[in-house]
This record gives structure tokens, sequence and C-alpha cells, in this order.
């Protein structure tokens, strides 16, 4: 069987939380996000680590995370997502400062990834068993296209407790594939509830509503379908300086139009993030229990 890459964006400085928080130490010797998901990643059988960073940061970011930090178990490579990337006949309009998109940082990594593949956010903690549940099914996807797969969490393990979050909330078909993904805002659990508010309506969400974290399985020919499409929308937005070519908007264009399948593997492991500073203390506190019941080491690379 193929080992499976993991891809990590990680170009985005994280607006909200207020600092480079893909590198900030979490673990009980300074230990990353990163770290934990790298480590995963070895032990569900993962080949390579792929990170997309951008060249401003580029130094530091290497001296961090390279592949003697995790002990050579794994392959390292980087990959840029910067502005101007833009295919041939498109310019960068001027005012535009936002980022492409999560889309756009995956397109980025398609000159060094020929095999099976999982994307993460640098900044979420998906645990042990989403790593395994992901793994298990890329790795029997060589040689086959159109068959993707994503990790699907109960939306009551992903909430925030010190104010609201966005969620891809899906929908699923009675094989277990993906329907349709809508981005729901301002999600909260008010008075036991959990609820979201778009367009100021209360709306309520069932506890094991399956939400996406942006952890999706792809085979390369993703790359050329992205390709393809994000010069459709570039024609189409690039005069709007807030656009985003998301994951999610891809995925959803594919199954519309039934190019692709996309298969919700379900996990009942707790999501951790850092949305807000202040839910840093609750992660490192997560991370501590994990360690005392020995889902990790206290010294996760010795």
């Amino acid at each position: 069987m193929v080992k499976p890459t993991l891809l990590v964006l990680a170009a985005g400085m994280g607006s909200r939380y207020g600092s480079l928080k893909q590198m900030d130490g979490v673990g009980p010797n300074g230990e990353a996000i990163i770290d934990y998901s790298v480590y995963d990643a070895v032990r569900a059988g993962f080949g390579k680590v792929v990170f997309v960073i951008r060249h401003s940061f580029e130094t530091e970011f290497k001296e961090v995370f390279n592949a003697e930090r995790f002990g050579g178990k794994i392959a390292v490579e980087y990959v840029f997502q910067e502005l101007d990337y833009l295919p041939e006949g498109f310019a960068l309009p001027e005012g535009r400062v936002k980022p492409w998109g999560t889309n756009h940082a995956v397109m980025m990594a398609a000159g060094v990834i020929n095999e099976p593949f999982a994307v993460i956010n640098a900044d979420d903690f998906y645990g042990k068993e989403a790593y395994a549940t992901i793994s298990d099914y890329l790795s029997q996807l060589e040689g086959r296209c159109q068959k993707y797969c994503m990790v699907g969490y109960q939306v009551s393990k992903t909430l925030s407790e010190n104010g609201t979050v966005s969620r891809g909330v899906c929908t699923v078909d009675e094989e277990g594939n993906l329907t349709g993904m809508v981005e729901r805002t301002q999600i909260e659990r008010v008075n036991g509830t959990i609820l979201f508010h778009d367009g100021g309506a209360d709306e309520p969400l069932e506890e094991n509503t399956p939400v996406s974290m942006n952890l999706f399985g792809f085979t390369p020919d993703y790359f050329d379908y992205s390709a393809e499409y994000f010069k459709e929308f570039l024609a189409a937005n690039i005069e709007n300086l807030k656009a985003e070519f998301f994951i999610p908007l891809m995925v959803n264009k594919l199954i519309a139009d039934k190019t692709a399948t996309m298969r919700v593997l379900r996990t009942t492991s707790d999501w951790f993030g850092v949305t807000y500073k202040e839910d840093k203390p609750a992660l490192m506190a997560s991370i501590e229990r994990l360690i005392e019941v020995g889902a990790y080491p206290r010294n996760l690379w010795e």
C-alpha cells in the first residue's frame, strides 16, 4: 500500500490570534500543534509532510520545523503561497492584501505531491484516531482518481468557550458520501443548545452534526481540477479584493458536477484549536491530560 503525504497549510498568520500561532508552544517542552500533527501522521503511516508557508517567515519556520526536529522519521518539504502566484494571463489586482484561500494553498503543492494526500490546518489539533482513519482510506487509493474523503467531526466537539466559531456544516447521503458543505458562522452553545446566527436568525444544530475542520483527503488529480477551476474563479472574482478560493468551494463544485465523490469518515475525536488567545490554556490542559493517559509521550521527539 502507498504511504500518503500530509499537506500542512501553514501560510496563514492567524489574524484573530495575533501572532504566528503555528509556531506557538502548547506542549510541556514547547511543542507546537504542528509537532503533534506530524507525530500522529508518522504513527498513522504517512511518509512525507509538505508545509505550505510564506517567504516572509521561511527562515524562521525552517529553523524550527525540519526533518531533524522530527527525528528523521518523515520526509519534509516546503512550498510557498504568495499573492502573486497566479495562472498565466492574470495579474495581482491593486490593493489585494488577503490570501487567495485554502484551495490556492493546496495548489502550491502540485509539483511535489504525486500520491494520495491529506490536508490539514497548521493550527488545529485533530487527534490520533483522525489521522489513522484518513491514512487507512488514502493508503488504498494508489492509482485511483476522483475518490476523495474528509474527516467529519461532531460539531459539539469543535466549539470554543471564548466566542463563536465558523464551521463547514456537512450533509451526507445514505452511502456516507458528502452531498454538500455550507459555511455557517457564529456557531456557539447557548443555554445548552448549539446555534448558528447566520443572517441574524438563531438556527439550531444537532450535537452530532458532521462539520469540516479542513481535514481532507485527495488524490493528485485534484490539483488539475483546482488549477482549471481557479481560472474561472479569478475571471469572476479578480476585482473582489476579499474573494477567497476555499477548499469547500472546489469540493462542492466537483460533487455538484458529479466529477468526484467525497466519503465522510466519521470520528469521535475531540478537536482542539486556538481560535482565540483565551483558548490556549484549555488546549494545553487537554494535551496534558492526553499525556497523562499515555496517548502521547511527555518528550515527543526523544
